[in-house]
C-alpha cells in the first residue's frame, strides 16, 4: 500500500534510517572498548605434560611459565625457538645464541632445573609452526596435553591457531603472562597495546579465512 502523504513517507524513512545509524554506531563503539578484553582468554590450569614458552616477549614468557613449573603442573618446561634474527646474525660472522638461550637462562635464575628445561626443535617463523612443533613435540613425549604461555592480546589467537590446526593432536591449556604491560580495558591509550590489538585482530581473520596470507621464509 503506497502512502498517502510522500512527505510523512519521507520523514518515517530518514527517522528509521537515523535510529538504525545511531544503534550501528553504539555497537561499533562498545566492539571497540571491549575488543582489548576479548583477545585475552585464558584456560583453567591443570597438571599436564610440559609447560611452553612461545617465542618473544622475554622475559615476561619464560618468567611466568617458572611459576606455573614451581606450583608443580608440569614436570618440564619447553621453548620454542625463532630463526630470526639468529639466522641474519650467523650470516653476519656475529654471535648470537637466539632468543630461546636467554629464556632458558631466566627459567634457571627463576628456580627451574636445567634437566626440566628443552628447547624444541625445529625452528619456528610464527605461530602457526609453533602449534605443529608443540603437537610434534607432545606426541613424542606421549603426552596429551600442554599449558602454552604467551602474551595477553595474543591468547585468543593462539587457542584460534590450535584449534584450527592441532585440535586431533593434543589439547593446549593457554596462559598469559601475569607482568605483561598491555592494557586491555583501554588499549587505545597506548601505541603498544593499540598495535597488540590490530596485529591480533588481523591475525584472527586471517585464521578464520583459513590462514590464506603465509609468512615470508
Amino acid at each position: 500500500m503506497r502512502c498517502a502523504n510522500t512527505r510523512k513517507c519521507e520523514r518515517g524513512s530518514s527517522r528509521a534510517f537515523l535510529i538504525a545509524l545511531a544503534l550501528f554506531l553504539c555497537l561499533a563503539v562498545v566492539l571497540f572498548l571491549r575488543a582489548g578484553s576479548w583477545l585475552v582468554r585464558e584456560d583453567s590450569l591443570s597438571k599436564c605434560a610440559a609447560i611452553v614458552v612461545l617465542s618473544g616477549a622475554m622475559p615476561e614468557r619464560a618468567i611466568q611459565a617458572a611459576e606455573i613449573y614451581r606450583e608443580g603442573y608440569a614436570p618440564e618446561v619447553w621453548i620454542t625457538q625463532a630463526t630470526e634474527p639468529k639466522q641474519t646474525m650467523s650470516a653476519l660472522g656475529l654471535p648470537f645464541d637466539g632468543e630461546e638461550e636467554s629464556s632458558r637462562r631466566v627459567l634457571v635464575h627463576e628456580g627451574v632445573p636445567e634437566k626440566a628445561i628443552r628447547i624444541l626443535s625445529p625452528g619456528i617463523v610464527n605461530t602457526a609452526d609453533e602449534m605443529s612443533v608443540i603437537a610434534d613435540s607432545l606426541k613424542r613425549a606421549q603426552g596429551t596435553t600442554a599449558i602454552v604461555v604467551t602474551s595477553k592480546a595474543h591468547t585468543r589467537r593462539v587457542r584460534a591457531l590450535w584449534n584450527h590446526l592441532e585440535a586431533g593432536r593434543g589439547q593446549i591449556i593457554v596462559r598469559a603472562a601475569k607482568t605483561d604491560s598491555f592494557d586491555a580495558a583501554h588499549w587505545w591509550r597506548s601505541t603498544h597495546s593499540a598495535l597488540d590489538v590490530v596485529r591480533e585482530v588481523l591475525g584472527l581473520f586471517n585464521v578464520w579465512a583459513g590462514l590464506p596470507l603465509k609468512p615470508t621464509r
